[in-house]
């Protein structure tokens, strides 16, 4: 099934609620065509293209409520899909965190969600790119293994007390890493856009092979606190990590690094270097976003934190009525303010310190305190005087996004990375516990 414009999803979910003879009764039709090509060893290794859409049926009774879901279109399975879940519904136990359905909201429009040039991506290009990338690495005699998604999208709500929704979006993701033949070089480079425009595998790849031919002959030095530069893609999983942890409830019931002593949470209070800002703005120009949360909630311009001050979490709908605090939903990405300099101007200003490519297998520790751990990976260096003097062999880390977020040293300009604009950080007193044989 082709996708579907606001006028044909809206149709059939009338129709669905047409069915229902449910107490209230929530449909959601989510619809997505998606390709693919993934290489390996400079030879693409697979490659595919799917496409669906899927109906979801909230069912109610009281406080009960069922789900049913389906994807085929004929009235007679919409009309199973709706019994299904009302059966569901009459058999389920009373929610004891139930809230009535949402009825009509406002919201915003993100027109740069939806880009008709990455909707329109062909296999033709996708194998042009992926093509352009292993020319690359085998010219330079370097092994290549990457990933290409892309995808066209909509989602669109309607229930019966009054609400209806709908969104385009589109993405493309890249990601590729590069090993030299003996395997004791890596590097690593990825991407994430809405719109295809500025899209090149081959530039990102020279950045990967790049790396990787700087990192063999890797030297071992002693782990220890360091001055770092984390690079975006290096940083944007700790700070996705805490991003994630900023629900009100936990930090309301002492199971949160925002938890404060004797109850309730730190909002409001400064726990972080001044010059950490981070918010969300689902129509931001470089980061559009989907402008309804999944339970239907508007997605307006949000401020996290500002001058490293917590300004406010989010929640569920029931815990925001029960706390009485304002009602949010989570973010889907975030922006965080930066400067202006690159990474390479941020090495020119170290005299002494660590480049980190990227961080692999970060595992938590101690959710309270947010403490991490895990490994570099796919080009680690030393700086030295303001200029990259040699590889290292990589290291575990021991680190809390929270700590790193009061040792900063300085924020370079953002990029986006998977949904989010995300600046390099220079980070002092960044902790390395042990060396790792990962390349």
């Amino acid at each position: 099934m082709p996708m579907l414009t606001q006028t044909e999803a809206q149709d059939i979910l009338k129709k669905v609620l047409s069915f229902s003879t449910s107490d209230d009764c929530e449909a959601t039709l989510n619809g997505s065509t998606s390709g693919n090509v993934r290489s390996a060893r400079n030879t693409i290794s697979t490659a595919g293209v799917t496409d669906n859409v899927s109906l979801t049926v909230q069912a109610r009774f009281g406080k009960r409520s069922g789900l049913a879901t389906c994807n085929e279109f004929d009235e007679a399975s919409l009309r199973r899909c709706v019994q299904r879940a009302e059966e569901i519904a009459r058999l389920a136990p009373e929610s004891p965190e139930y809230v009535p359905l949402l009825g009509p909201q406002q919201y915003l429009a993100s027109p740069a969600s939806f880009a008709q040039r990455t909707a329109d991506i062909t296999p033709d290009y996708r194998a042009q790119q992926i093509g352009a990338s292993i020319a690359l690495c085998a010219a330079r005699k370097l092994s290549s293994a990457g990933f290409f998604n892309d995808s066209a999208d909509f989602l669109a709500k309607r229930n019966s007390k009054g609400l209806e929704a709908y969104q385009r979006f589109t993405n493309l993701d890249f990601s590729i890493t590069v090993r030299t033949p003996d395997g004791a070089g890596s590097g690593y480079a990825l991407a994430n856009y809405t719109d295809l425009a500025t899209f090149d595998a081959a530039r990102l790849t020279r950045v990967a092979a790049d790396k990787a031919a700087a990192s063999v002959n890797a030297k071992a030095i002693e782990p220890g606190k360091y001055t770092v530069i984390l690079e975006p893609a290096a940083a944007v999983e700790l700070l996705t990590n805490m991003m994630q942890a900023m629900d009100a409830r936990n930090a309301d019931e002492g199971r949160s690094f925002l938890s404060k002593k004797g109850g309730g949470s730190k909002k409001g209070e400064r726990i972080f270097d001044e010059r950490v800002t981070i918010y969300s703005d689902p129509t931001h120009p470089e980061v559009p976003d989907l402008t309804f949360a999944a339970d239907g909630r508007p997605q307006r311009k949000v401020t996290w934190i500002e001058k490293g001050i917590v300004q406010n979490l989010y929640s569920s709908r029931f815990w925001a009525q029960k706390a009485g605090i304002p009602d949010l939903p989570p973010p889907g990405g975030w922006i965080m303010s930066g400067g202006t300099q690159s990474t390479a101007e941020l090495i020119k200003s170290t005299a002494k310190g660590i480049l980190v490519t990227r961080l692999w297998y970060i595992r938590a520790v101690d959710p309270q305190t947010l403490l991490y751990t895990g490994l570099t990976r796919d080009g680690t260096f030393y700086i030295e005087n303001g200029q990259v003097k040699f590889p290292v062999k990589n290291f575990r880390f021991n680190e809390s996004p929270i700590i790193m977020l009061n040792n900063l040293e300085a924020l370079g300009k953002p990029v986006r990375l998977d949904g989010n604009l995300v600046p390099p950080l220079k980070i002092r007193d960044f902790t390395f516990t042990s060396l790792s044989d990962a390349v």
